[in-house]
């Protein structure tokens, strides 16, 4: 595995690549890697003749006061799984090599970018797209990967590279579970032992409001009687708990029967925001 620092070394191998007709996937990530991240690995050495992953937490998407300083870093450890899955090349730009001193563009995702997580994180999709929107430009990639665990954040980036004409096909693996339902995530390293017991419930309650919406139940109903349920297991506060239509997240009171539907929802359990979501 080549581990490559900035744009221009990033770019001679992809054309070495293109010149081979090789094709080329990227998995765009922010470290601390997970079993999560590995699925996604592995579905891009399915799809792809090569594979790059990134490797960059972006200062962007994280507004003050937020966990920018303390998100967990484990590079060595990153390096080393991704080492074992044969993966081509390792992205790690730096800070200055993505973002120029006097950089001042921003890419904006209106419509499927607001509400829900941007609601509480206003900075998030902004520099979500704006990461992605660079890094899909420097690799050019024939597929990106990303997550269904961020649902909002899968849809963001399928919009911006319809509307910018990117030519990148992004496709999607599915969220990576524990045995007792909890997604998998960099930030469940802040749970506490009490925490982790807690934090299946999120899950939990995802399936039930589910169940219920299926069987008839008032969607208005159901989504307030899981945000009590969440209070009551130990979460501290609900950013929220929705019914949603699956490809434009305008959220539904009434369950929606000829166009798919998601449940999303996003609760907070000591320091970590646990987000999930599954089909409606």
């Amino acid at each position: 595995m080549r581990t490559v620092r900035n744009v221009k070394d990033l770019r001679r191998l992809i054309q070495h690549y293109n010149e081979s007709r090789e094709t080329v996937a990227l998995v765009p990530t922010m470290g601390a890697l997970h079993e999560g991240h590995l699925s996604l690995v592995r579905q891009a050495k399915y799809r792809c003749q090569r594979v790059i992953v990134s490797l960059f937490v972006n200062p962007k998407q994280f507004s003050e006061g937020e966990d920018l300083e303390s998100y967990p870093q484990t590079y060595e450890r990153d390096a080393q799984l991704l080492t074992e899955l044969d993966v081509d090349v390792l992205y790690m730009p730096t800070r200055e090599e993505m973002y120029q001193r006097d950089a001042s563009t921003t890419i904006t995702v209106a419509g499927v970018g607001e509400g829900l997580c941007q609601s509480t994180r206003p900075d998030f999709f902004s520099g979500v797209a704006t990461v992605v929107t660079k890094l899909l430009l420097q690799c050019l990639p024939d597929v990106a990967i990303f997550g269904e665990k961020d649902y909002q954040q899968l849809l963001v980036i399928r919009r911006l590279v319809r509307d910018l004409d990117i030519p990148v096909a992004i496709e999607s693996g599915n969220t990576v579970r524990e045995n007792d339902g909890l997604a998998l995530s960099s930030r469940n390293a802040y749970l506490s032992e009490n925490e982790r017991i807690s934090a299946p419930h999120l899950y939990y309650s995802l399936t039930q409001a589910q169940h219920r919406i299926g069987a008839g139940e008032a969607i208005s109903k159901v989504l307030w009687d899981s945000e009590q349920y969440l209070l009551s297991v130990g979460f501290e506060s609900i950013d929220y708990f929705a019914y949603s239509d699956a490809e434009t997240l305008v959220p539904s009171d009434r369950r929606l029967t000829n166009r798919p539907a998601r449940l999303l929802a996003a609760a907070w359990l000591g320091k970590a925001r646990l987000i999930d979501n599954i089909a409606a």
